[in-house]
């Protein structure tokens, strides 16, 4: 089973690439499965990790919150367990 986890953050106005650039900096000790990372406009920085689990997996490692200096807002957070397609 596989469970993907979202780290979604909004950077202070102008410093997107910063924000950017601080998220693909952070360590995650193990390292996922896959690790992709995107932004979008409004200066947002989003990170999905893959894992070896379930929706309930204890322990699995997260991108902390970035400091106030970087971000307008608590970081928001999401897990999805992967479905096979013939259960959907």
């Amino acid at each position: 089973m596989t469970v993907a986890m979202m780290w979604e953050a909004r950077a202070v106005a102008g410093k997107g690439e910063e924000l950017l650039a601080w998220a693909t900096r952070q360590p995650l000790d193990p390292a996922p499965l896959r690790r992709e990372t995107f932004r979008a406009p409004e200066d947002r920085v989003l990170v999905i990790t893959w894992w070896e689990g379930t929706y309930d997996t204890q322990g699995l490692p997260e991108l902390p919150e970035p400091g106030d200096d970087l971000v307008r807002r608590a970081v928001h957070r999401w897990r999805f367990e992967a479905v096979a397609d013939e259960q959907v």
